[in-house]
């Protein structure tokens, strides 16, 4: 069968575009890869609501000749091909969910899904994911076997987890691994990668107060929960300019008020959403006190109560140094300078990717996505986001790379 007009209008796109570092199986497979990213795109799907994207996972690697185990944490999907000799397990992890958000972008595979959007690059994980997975099933001829883990819910409330729960990383037992998310904060063909610390632990609260409203001409017979809040956000500041040492990382962010109805009535109630972020596990634990003692202190000294609700979401992203350099040593072999690798690169955002790194040896890198000149540089979580597809051959060269030198 002739491929169809779209695909020829895609391959015809991309044809000189990919660097000579890119193997000849992964530039005839680009447009296929670019194909799938798109139609993911047109039909997104919310965090452990991924019927049909998981679907369209399954009708991929069944297409390919890849065994696989669906249904894995509800939507996830794990795939396993065995190499042609005995060896490690490597891992690879890419997640699957879209957001709650409204797209702009007028495109020809806009979303589908009034109010639903694949606005962080999930899409491009997924199709990077399968065209490794079809490159890997053409020629197996590495050491051990590769599991690839298709995960749900990655922006809430996690998918990771339960998928470690429901034994992913058993049977074969995973011995490292790794993972990528599309960068648009880092130019197309740059990679970010490095040991230690790369995103964040991230926490969230939230704190109602209580006060007693009234008439504003009368404030003496009132608890004003407006002035009480304001010096909450205020002084929460003071936590990581005076607790935190300098030389480490963290940041407290109150990013929603909302408190009293109109002019001249004093608010009898605030209500208050932030997040704690920091890499250092010394301060799990206490920066939460110290928000607490903070909040318990304003309110006690105006005559306020509260309510505070905190919770962990996940922990720090944390790389291991001898998968970073193998993913590093990769990825200069495949970009060419200018660009090439950023060895230092972090983010204060955070991912479920940290839950795999704590079990098992791996690391998470950044792939630069953002094209200026074509306009596709707006950031993760922006209604016109939209990224370079020519990332998704890089990615995919990337991904066999490491499978050659981890697998042999």
């Amino acid at each position: 069968m002739g491929q169809s007009p779209c695909l020829l209008t895609i391959m015809l796109l991309l044809s000189q575009e990919l660097p000579e570092t890119v193997r000849p199986a992964v530039r005839d497979r680009h447009a296929q890869i670019v194909a799938w990213r798109q139609q993911l795109h047109r039909r997104p799907e919310l965090g452990f609501q991924e019927q049909e994207t998981a679907a369209f996972i399954a009708a991929r690697l069944t297409e390919l000749g890849v065994s696989f185990q669906a249904g894995v944490a509800g939507t996830g999907i794990v795939a396993e091909i065995a190499g042609q000799r005995s060896g490690p397990t490597l891992a690879i992890r890419a997640d699957m969910d879209a957001l709650p958000i409204l797209e702009a972008n007028e495109i020809p595979y806009r979303s589908e899904i009034d109010g639903r959007m694949h606005a962080c690059g999930h899409d491009g994980h997924v199709a990077i994911a399968l065209g490794t997975a079809a490159c890997l099933q053409a020629n197996s001829d590495f050491a051990g076997r590769v599991k690839i883990i298709f995960q749900p819910a990655e922006e809430g409330p996690g998918g990771a987890a339960p998928m470690i729960a429901e034994g992913v990383l058993e049977n074969p037992a995973v011995d490292a691994i790794i993972g990528l998310h599309l960068w648009n904060y880092l130019p197309l063909g740059k990679v970010g990668v490095r040991s230690g610390p790369l995103m964040a632990a991230v926490e969230l609260f939230d704190l109602t107060i209580q006060g007693r409203g009234g008439h504003a001409a009368i404030p003496q017979n009132c608890i004003d929960a407006v002035l009480v809040a304001s010096q909450i956000v205020t002084l929460l500041q003071s936590i990581v300019s005076r607790n935190v040492d300098p030389l480490h990382s963290a940041v407290v962010t109150i990013g929603s008020l909302h408190a009293g109805t109109t002019y001249n009535v004093i608010a009898d109630r605030a209500q208050l959403k932030g997040t704690v972020r920091y890499f250092d596990d010394r301060y799990q634990g206490f920066l939460q006190e110290r928000i607490e003692q903070i909040v318990a202190g304003v309110c006690n000294s105006h005559g306020a109560t509260y309510e505070l609700n905190y919770r962990k979401l996940y922990p720090a992203v944390i790389n291991d140094s001898a998968i970073a350099d193998l993913v590093r040593s990769v990825a200069e072999e495949v970009l060419e300078p200018p660009l090439g690798v950023v060895p230092d690169c972090q983010t204060m955002g955070a991912e479920d990717m940290s839950y795999f790194l704590q079990k098992v040896p791996g690391c998470y890198f950044f792939l630069g996505s953002a094209n200026l000149d074509r306009g596709l540089n707006f950031p993760h979580h922006h209604p016109r986001f939209n990224f370079d597809e020519t990332a998704l051959a890089l990615g995919v060269e990337l991904f066999l790379r490491c499978v050659e030198r981890f697998c042999r």
